[in-house]
């Protein structure tokens, strides 16, 4: 049998790339979906995406979502605890691999490594690569047809007029040279709503944009 892994899932890009990937290699088999979510907005965390939007996703990719409740604000130690209730559950459904959509950033790796270290849960980075690869890896998605809408920018980083922007072509082209294409580094977050992973494409439309937090979302409905 293929080890079984579940997939963190933000709801964006990178995390149905990853999919995707992962289900052409062939050699785990995703078994589920774990999300994080602010429990008091029933959101996404930083992605402040609606739950029934991920759950929408569960259902297209043919995976269970796990959720992983969040209280706000909060602490990296209630963090880790959730974590951990993570880890136990996956243990005992027979899962060996947490499987992360992380593109560059060593200090995230890093983190997620010394977390499972001595768990039973070995992390896998299937996407893992270098800041340079992340421009042609952003035209890749777009040309494989997935199809994002930027849900959360980090106005620090990026102008606030690029949220609820889809993620394609133009953007590539209008995003200035000190913002990753791919947004690694933070400057913006994205819900993935078509591609190849999804049964079909989950119709979206941009609400109200509003700041908070010092970061500025565009609600998706």
């Amino acid at each position: 049998m293929k080890p079984q892994g579940i997939l963190f899932w933000s709801s964006g890009k990178d995390s149905a790339w990853t999919l995707h990937k992962v289900r052409q290699r062939d050699d785990v088999e995703i078994v589920a979906l774990a999300t994080t979510f602010n429990e008091t907005f029933g959101r996404v965390a930083m992605h402040g995406v609606r739950m029934e939007l991920v759950e929408a996703q569960a259902r297209q990719v043919r995976l269970p979502l796990w959720k992983v409740p969040l209280p706000w604000p909060c602490s990296n130690a209630i963090y880790e605890e959730q974590m951990q209730g993570l880890v136990q559950r996956a243990l005992a459904a027979g899962v060996t691999c947490f499987i992360f959509g992380d593109l560059f950033l060593e200090e995230i790796r890093a983190y997620r490594i010394q977390q499972l270290q001595g768990t039973g849960i070995e992390p896998l980075f299937p996407v893992w690569g270098t800041p340079d690869d992340t421009p042609a890896l952003a035209r890749e998605m777009i040309n494989a047809g997935f199809r994002a809408t930027l849900t959360c920018v980090d106005p620090r980083q990026l102008s606030s007029s690029f949220v609820g922007r889809e993620f394609d072509d133009k953007l590539l082209a209008d995003l200035p040279a000190t913002v990753d294409p791919c947004g690694e580094r933070g400057e913006f977050h994205t819900f993935c709503h078509a591609g190849p992973v999804f049964d079909h494409a989950i119709p979206v439309q941009v609400g109200e944009i509003v700041e908070r937090d010092g970061f500025c979302f565009a609600d998706l409905l």
